[in-house]
């Protein structure tokens, strides 16, 4: 399938805390709890930090792709440029979470708190204390394929349920890493053990059809392994996958994996559930080592009983 690619940004720039916020009637909000306005006040926040690095992104500044988080995210606009429909966008993204603040005020709301709350968190398809184990194939060098590649498993063990990111254990040959993999839950993966694959800034929240991205994918703790991704959502649907009902979106990713002044090709697809960003599937093809392999959700373990 031929990926439709965004190229440049069109028109005049505007600095995003230039923006004028488009009016929301806190009126709007009136009949909401507090759990309910929060929850809308971090989709706003979500889809407004999607937008800004996408905008980032093609302008090459690398400002956004920095790291931005729930409660810092529009100090963090002031650098980025925005024109044309993405300003229009921005302007109603910001004037909804002001109306929400103002909504919140009135009801006396407090702060909200950093986990996920019980009712957020019943709405995902997997809890704390459970295990996700992932078969993985690398492609020994010489094959053509990697369906007779060696195997390991790898267990992700769900640590905490946060309103940006999730925490796991992990664990592989029976061996547990000193460092947690988190990610946040658009799916991408912020941080891992050291020679394991992150992509920070690749996925965006609540993927639709058709949506193109772009990215970058690395070897945790290796600044010379750096692929340089762009992908578009190809499918979205509900699956039944480890005996688990997920929302999937496919990506289907191409790309180059630098190495000094010379690049090596790198497609794929990545599988991801809409719901909570938990990786289903990765396909990686490349001739560069590292970036060749097969991820898969073989089956989900349920939460040893508390003792």
């Amino acid at each position: 399938m031929t990926l439709l690619l965004s190229a440049g940004i069109a028109g005049c720039a505007t600095r995003a805390v230039d923006i004028v916020p488009a009016p929301t009637s806190p009126a709007e909000f009136v009949q909401w709890d507090c759990e309910r306005i929060d929850a809308e006040g971090d989709r706003v926040q979500k889809r407004a930090a999607d937008m800004a690095y996408s905008v980032d992104e093609r302008a090459g500044n690398n400002i956004v792709a920095l790291g931005i988080g729930l409660a810092v995210f529009w100090p963090a606009l002031v650098a980025m440029r925005a024109a044309g429909p993405e300003a229009d966008e921005l302007a109603r993204l910001k004037g909804r979470f002001e109306a929400l603040r103002g909504a919140a005020a009135a009801k006396s709301c407090a702060a909200p708190g950093v986990e996920l709350s019980p009712a957020q968190a019943a709405t995902l398809p997997l809890a704390v204390g459970e295990r996700l184990v992932y078969e993985e194939r690398h492609q020994p060098r010489g094959s053509k394929g990697l369906s007779a590649a060696p195997q390991r498993e790898l267990v992700l063990k769900l640590l905490a349920l946060r309103r940006d990111q999730l925490e796991f254990s992990f664990e592989t040959a029976g061996v547990l890493a000193s460092a947690p993999w988190q990610q946040d839950r658009a799916g991408n993966v912020t941080q891992a053990p050291a020679g394991w694959l992150q992509w920070p800034q690749l996925l965006r929240h609540e993927p639709q059809l058709g949506q193109v991205l772009a990215g970058t994918m690395s070897l945790a703790d290796d600044a010379f392994q750096r692929a340089r991704l762009r992908g578009q959502v190809v499918a979205v649907g509900p699956q039944t996958l480890a005996g688990r009902r997920f929302d999937v979106a496919v990506i289907e990713l191409f790309g180059d994996v630098q190495q000094g002044d010379s690049a090596v090709r790198l497609d794929g697809v990545i599988v991801i559930d809409r719901a909570s960003g938990v990786l289903l599937r990765l396909d990686l093809r490349s001739a560069q080592r590292g970036f060749d392999l097969q991820r898969r959700l073989m089956r989900v373990d349920a939460a040893e009983p508390a003792r």
